[in-house]
């Protein structure tokens, strides 16, 4: 077949695989908001809880479509509130409502927590289900929802080595400080993927210090060169980067951060100008991780490895079986490829998938309510 054939060809083949995965993905998220969750008990303070209504200004929360989250008035700008941040999308609504079960039900002081929800912003509809879903199974919950525009990074994300990595929605994490309200001056992040098996508080509580921006548990047994590049690695003006700085890995899926310093920084930025240098020469090969490291690694206040006892979904190709690191456990996290919903549904799970199991608000198929 002449060269002109074969490249045609192989244009055909490309634009159907795309559409067939971008199909897929569809009725994916579509079959995610279809499915049925069930309503989680209500949870109450001890009596030594600091009161939120007191000594603070308040701040109605403003829903775009009811007040029925909102029957009371909510105290956003309380530093009294704990403040945690959660992406929300069709296709991790599953892990995202077992992660604010754990949440709760490991809180002392649960009625202080307040809930912010980043989703996409390029399907309405969407949203108003997640809000629907959120409301339903969580009836008293202090929450509001935030779109985060899928432009704000689009020409900025660089493939990586697992699709899901590529989401937009997944870099939302790094505009935080611009999303929130400016009262917002510290919030607990979590990826959707966790359950935590503490009270939130002792994390949220996390001293920084005089200057550093976020607290996280960091690992530097590992390997920080992997995460980078040979081109970045050999280039002394970008290896240099981390000259002075005792640079160790830390997982961005649990994080606290302090909004203030960050908007005082221009944080934000900083992790665009690294975002957009990976779009010319290629210096890292996962998505929204690295451009943290450039920015933080060992900046950032250490956190004990209780909170975030990571990797539990294996790695980012095959998702195998891992077990806990040795120590204590405050909060689980199923990061990599494999998420303990799909193999429980698959009739695969991994052994601590049964840790997960009972945050599960899924309603079993051909459930009947009383």
């Amino acid at each position: 077949m002449p060269l002109k054939g074969v490249l045609q060809s192989l244009l055909i083949l490309s634009l159907y695989i795309s559409s067939s995965l971008t199909t897929t993905t569809t009725s994916n998220a579509t079959a995610n908001l279809s499915q049925q969750f069930k309503e989680a008990p209500e949870f109450y303070n001890s009596p030594n809880c600091p009161s939120i209504t007191s000594n603070y200004d308040t701040e109605k929360v403003d829903d775009e479509d009811d007040d029925d989250n909102n029957k009371d008035v909510i105290i956003v700008c309380s530093e009294e509130a704990v403040h945690v941040a959660i992406t929300l999308d069709a296709t991790y609504l599953r892990g995202s409502l077992a992660a604010i079960l754990s949440v709760l039900h490991h809180s002392s002081c649960p009625q202080n927590i307040f809930f912010h929800f980043i989703t996409s912003s390029s399907s309405a509809s969407n949203n108003a289900s997640l809000r629907a879903t959120v409301s339903a199974s969580f009836p008293y919950l202090k929450f509001q929802i935030y779109p985060f525009a899928d432009s704000t990074v689009a020409g900025l994300i660089s493939t990586s080595i697992r699709s899901a990595l590529d989401c937009p929605l997944n870099y939302a994490r790094s505009y935080l400080a611009n999303i929130l309200p400016l009262c917002v001056r510290r919030v607990v992040y979590l990826d959707s993927d966790v359950v935590l098996v503490d009270d939130i508080a002792k994390l949220a509580a996390t001293p920084l210090g005089g200057s550093a921006v976020l607290a996280a548990p960091e690992y530097c047994e590992a390997n920080f060169t992997a995460y980078f590049t040979t081109a970045f690695w050999s280039n002394p003006s970008l290896s240099l980067t981390f000259a002075n700085r005792k640079a160790c890995y830390f997982n961005t899926g649990v994080m606290v951060i302090d909004l203030d310093r960050w908007r005082a920084g221009d944080y934000t930025t900083k992790i665009e100008e690294w975002m957009e240098l990976q779009k010319r020469m290629r210096i890292y090969e996962l998505g929204s991780l690295p451009p943290f490291l450039l920015v933080f690694a060992g900046n950032i206040v250490p956190v004990d490895h209780r909170w975030n006892q990571h990797g539990l979904g294996g790695d980012n190709f095959r998702g195998l079986c891992r077990n806990l690191h040795p120590g204590p456990v405050s909060l689980l996290h199923w990061s990599g490829k494999g998420k303990p919903w799909a193999r429980l549904d698959a009739s695969r799970p991994c052994p601590l998938d049964a840790l997960w199991a009972p945050y599960d608000l899924l309603k079993p198929p051909f459930s009947f309510d009383s």
